[in-house]
């Protein structure tokens, strides 16, 4: 994050030590290292609710897209059973009105016996 290098370091902590002095520096240290680990806590839970509501993102799309291919399969199978069923429906149709006609036409040929 930042660029500071050791030699940095020890020049900050040789002012502090001057300006702060040694009875107070250990408690300062202290207190600087709480807030530090409070900062990067809370940039850490940021970035990963950044990350959660990204990822909640995706699977919103990913969640649209097989829905919507879904329904498109869905369409085809309807259309396709469609197709099929009128393919068969209408030689059936026309196979029932032939029977019923050979039917009639044998009813009519044979003479009915009175039972006795």
């Amino acid at each position: 994050m930042f660029d500071i290098g050791f030699s940095e370091l020890m020049v900050i902590g040789i002012v502090a030590l001057i300006v702060i002095g040694p009875e107070r520096l250990p408690k300062v240290a202290r207190t600087l290292g709480h807030l530090l680990g409070r900062a990067q806590r809370y940039v850490n839970d940021v970035k990963s609710d950044i990350n959660r509501e990204m990822q909640l993102d995706e699977l919103k799309k990913l969640q649209t897209q097989v829905t919507d291919s879904a329904r498109s399969m869905e369409d085809s199978v309807r259309k396709e059973f469609d197709s099929a069923r009128s393919a068969v429906e209408a030689p059936a149709k026309s196979a029932v009105a032939e029977l019923n006609e050979v039917t009639k036409q044998v009813a009519a040929e044979t003479p009915v016996k009175p039972v006795a």
